[in-house]
């Protein structure tokens, strides 16, 4: 059970990481490197071995417990007004953490481009793997119930399937480390388990994430960290383990319609981020729960001014359309503010209606302002709806300011 501990801090009794020595054998041809790199990688290396948590009493400053607190309010007053809003901004959300989760990897991408790859576009690859990132996240979402071992496997392969199809969806075989060169890890930032040791260690951390004994959000952010720990992936394991944050959260019933955009919350101060995930590792859990309730009101501070962006577009939008109400005009209005990039296609596709139609209701919002054809071409026309890419971009922007502590 979380001690509440009233009167002040307490300690947390949390086990630090220990360390293992392992012989060093290089994987790359030792005359590929000059003669200091191969000094330096040489010899036994100490990599980490995480302490078992799946029955740990977790034991909180009542400071921070009380902040977790206070952010799971205001993450399910969010979720339930925003939810009951605007139909269409649960995927607005789920694309916005998305992206926010990649920008923490520096992998950053235009509301356009994102959209563009979502349509079968590969040209930008940074896009693509957004675009991954959001099939990882609508994977925890579907998988939220019960967090497995197999669940896990599944959302790393929806993340990764298009651009590594070869390491998607499985443990990694290899060591990982954090920070150094890519030669070896002597001197890196952080060394991860053996591989031997990563299945034994993902199912004690699946049995952590499914008690029902502890604070969501808290639960939640311990479980990232100790994911983040056990780095039970060659690639990846910073977005697949912030999408699990989202199954819990969503499991868990702290959320119900909506994808709370934390990333854009721990995005505004990485550096407390990677921070608080070194506390973990060496034995202060307070640190990343605090992180992630600090970025819960960063986040939904954010995410209302996106909302209120988008709803004044989209009101903006009933004053230009002269259609008939029953027109598809006013259906693809709405799948604009989801999809703000289309081609005659998808519009069909999506709405349901006969290219002519698609075609007809595309000329209309063209013709009024909404939407803005790109291409040029005569064929294989694509249109734009700038004023939601812009609010898009503008809440990625906000997301990326760092500040002061």
């Amino acid at each position: 059970m979380a001690d509440m501990d009233l009167d002040g801090p307490a300690e947390t009794d949390w086990p630090p990481l220990t360390y293992e020595q392992c012989p060093w054998v290089p994987s790359l041809d030792q005359s590929m490197v000059s003669r200091s790199v191969r000094a330096r990688h040489h010899g036994p290396y100490e990599a980490a071995v995480t302490p078992e948590i799946a029955e740990l009493e977790v034991r909180l400053p009542s400071e921070t417990l009380a902040l977790a607190d206070e952010a799971s309010l205001l993450i399910a007053r969010f979720d339930a007004e925003i939810g009951s809003e605007l139909t269409p901004f649960s995927a607005i959300l789920l694309r916005s953490e998305s992206a926010s989760s990649s920008m923490i990897e520096h992998l950053s991408s235009g509301a356009k481009q994102i959209a563009l790859a979502d349509l079968g576009s590969r040209e930008r690859r940074n896009a693509t793997e957004i675009v991954g990132n959001v099939a990882a996240m609508n994977a925890a979402i579907a998988l939220a119930d019960d967090i497995t071992s197999d669940s896990i496997l599944e959302m790393h392969r929806a993340l990764l399937g298009e651009v590594h199809p070869e390491i998607a969806g499985k443990w990694r075989e290899e060591q990982v480390w954090v920070g150094g060169d890519n030669f070896g890890p002597h001197g890196a930032d952080y060394i991860a388990p053996r591989a031997s040791r990563v299945p034994a260690a993902i199912e004690d951390l699946v049995a952590f994430a499914r008690r029902n004994d502890l604070p969501v959000l808290a639960q939640s952010a311990l479980t990232h960290a100790q994911f983040e720990t056990i780095h039970p992936f060659p690639d990846g394991n910073g977005r697949t383990g912030r999408a699990m944050v989202h199954s819990m959260l969503k499991g868990k019933d702290l959320t119900q319609k909506v994808t709370v955009p934390i990333s854009a919350g721990l995005l505004t101060d990485t550096n407390s981020y990677f921070e608080a995930l070194t506390a973990y590792r060496e034995g202060d859990p307070s640190a990343i729960v605090h992180r992630f309730a600090e970025a819960s009101f960063v986040a939904v501070t954010n995410g209302r001014q996106l909302a209120e962006e988008i709803k004044s577009t989209r009101a903006g939008w009933d004053e230009k359309i002269t259609a008939r109400r029953d027109a598809a005009a006013w259906r693809l209005a709405d799948l604009l503010l989801r999809q703000p990039v289309v081609d005659g296609e998808l519009v069909a596709r999506d709405l349901g209606i006969p290219p002519t139609s698609a075609r007809a209701a595309l000329d209309h919002l063209h013709s009024v302002g909404i939407l803005h054809e790109f291409t040029g071409f005569r064929r294989n026309r694509m249109w734009e709806a700038k004023e939601v890419t812009s609010a898009l971009d503008a809440f990625a922007a906000r997301a990326g300011r760092r500040y002061s502590r």
